[in-house]
């Protein structure tokens, strides 16, 4: 796997743009700790190529604390204790997808979602160690917000989810929207959840909408 199809599609990847970020990033971690490592600062777009994106599901920035980011929006690897939005996400899969509320996904790890085209892309890709939000000024969302556009406008059917305000400030960014599902609801996070997230059922959406145009579902569980 390697970063092929976006580099030929995204014109500040062509032109060197995301090369110049990591290396400010590598010069700041000389002095700083910085989250995800290094090498899995783009894991969302090497697990999923430019032309195989099915879904996207945006987050704001990385986990800021030890162990927890790995390149992948809302994602953890296995062992590490579930964030309260994601787990919140599984609930909310649980009872859409399966009907059954008690059938909460175990795996925190959402690699698999990424290999089946699940474009887990945050606005910014990197942040330093308990301060979230502090790689907001670096650069990353003019790159992030070409990636949105040019996905958007070069592939058709693709499902946006953007959930809570941060996510769907990029709604504006989604080129020919009539071509694609665009699901908004409030943030799973505790503080929002139970204001509109629980029940909003955009898995089962996002499934029925791809079979609909002849594309395979995701398992989400």
């Amino acid at each position: 796997m390697s970063l092929t199809s976006w580099e030929k599609n995204i014109p500040l990847m062509q032109s060197g743009y995301h090369d110049e970020l990591l290396a400010k990033v590598e010069q700041l971690r000389q002095e700083n700790i910085i989250f995800p490592p290094q090498e899995e600062i783009f894991n969302a777009l090497i697990h999923t190529p430019f032309d195989q994106v099915r879904a996207v599901i945006l987050g704001q920035d990385p986990y800021h604390r030890a162990g927890q980011a790995h390149g992948l929006s809302f994602s953890v690897l296995q062992g590490v204790k579930t964030p309260p939005s994601l787990r919140n996400i599984f609930k909310e899969i649980a009872d859409d997808i399966h009907d059954d509320p008690t059938a909460v996904r175990e795996n925190t790890n959402l690699t698999d979602w990424a290999d089946q085209g699940v474009l887990l892309l945050n606005t910014y890709l990197t942040v330093f160690e308990g301060k979230a939000g502090s790689h907001r000024k670096l650069g990353w969302s003019k790159l992030t917000s070409q990636i949105i556009e040019e996905v958007s406008g070069a592939n058709e059917h693709i499902v946006f989810m953007l959930w809570g305000k941060p996510a769907q400030k990029n709604k504006s960014l989604i080129r020919q929207p009539e071509k694609h599902l665009i699901l908004e609801s409030v943030h799973p996070s505790p503080l929002s959840a139970y204001r509109g997230f629980f029940g909003c059922k955009h898995f089962s959406q996002a499934n029925e909408y791809l079979v609909s145009h002849g594309r395979s579902p995701i398992q989400w569980a």
